[in-house]
């Protein structure tokens, strides 16, 4: 662990908030569609629709998007009506400058490791490229990072890749991030370590089961990095 060069930090629901925005215009959805399903319909058909759309669209806003006015028109038996689509774009649009506001913890951590000029920091995320480019803009952590990779997955192949672009091999990584199941398993995968810090709200396609690793270690609040590091340093 004193090895350790690279410190790779997931964006969405790590280093700001995101699901709660999606939750919104999903609740959103529900309410429009009311003359034709109930809201349970509507966000099992929404799941379904994703999940049946992932291989072509991937990840990112512009693929929930796609996938909820296809939802929409589905339960609707096709006779959506042009303003509800209308609104439905709109709420995709909003998804793409909602504000990244950062979470808490996070500045101030980003800034103490900053100047411990010890790691090199970079982002690492899944997703469509503007679309987290520019979540990363408006959060005003920009000036933290020396790297910012944006994959369609995260697979074990990813957090190899990963390495290699940035020289370090994968037990010189450590990979802080909120989702088990794309954030850590595949990091734990590749050799790296990991730092699990949970969110409050997990999009269903996201959830896994848990399991314990002697690379792995669960946070509950951001500053627990700085804690983590110290903890491991002087071992």
């Amino acid at each position: 662990m004193k090895n350790i060069k690279v410190i790779a930090f997931d964006a969405d629901d790590t280093l700001w908030d995101c699901q709660s925005w999606f939750d919104d215009v999903e609740r959103r959805c529900c309410e429009l569609l009311r003359p034709w399903a109930t809201a349970r319909e509507v966000s099992e058909g929404l799941f379904a629709t994703e999940h049946q759309n992932l291989p072509l669209t991937g990840y990112g806003t512009k693929a929930f998007t796609l996938s909820l006015i296809e939802n929409a028109v589905r339960i609707s038996g096709g006779q959506l009506s042009g303003d509800i689509v209308r609104q439905l774009l709109e709420m995709g649009k909003e998804l793409l400058q909602f504000p990244t506001t950062p979470l808490p913890e996070v500045q101030e951590t980003l800034q103490q490791l900053a100047d411990l000029r010890r790691y090199q920091l970079v982002v690492f995320t899944k997703g469509e490229l503007m679309d987290q480019e520019g979540k990363l803009r408006r959060s005003g952590l920009e000036q933290y990072f020396s790297h910012m990779e944006t994959v369609s997955n995260k697979t074990e192949k990813e957090y190899r890749q990963l390495c290699e672009n940035l020289d370090v091999a994968p037990e010189q990584t450590l990979m802080v991030g909120n989702s088990f199941r794309s954030d850590i398993a595949p990091a734990l995968a590749a050799g790296a370590w990991a730092l699990h810090i949970p969110y409050h709200v997990v999009w269903a396609l996201e959830k896994s089961e848990e399991y314990p690793h002697e690379k792995l270690r669960k946070i509950t609040h951001f500053g627990e990095v700085i804690d983590f590091l110290k903890v491991k340093d002087l071992g």
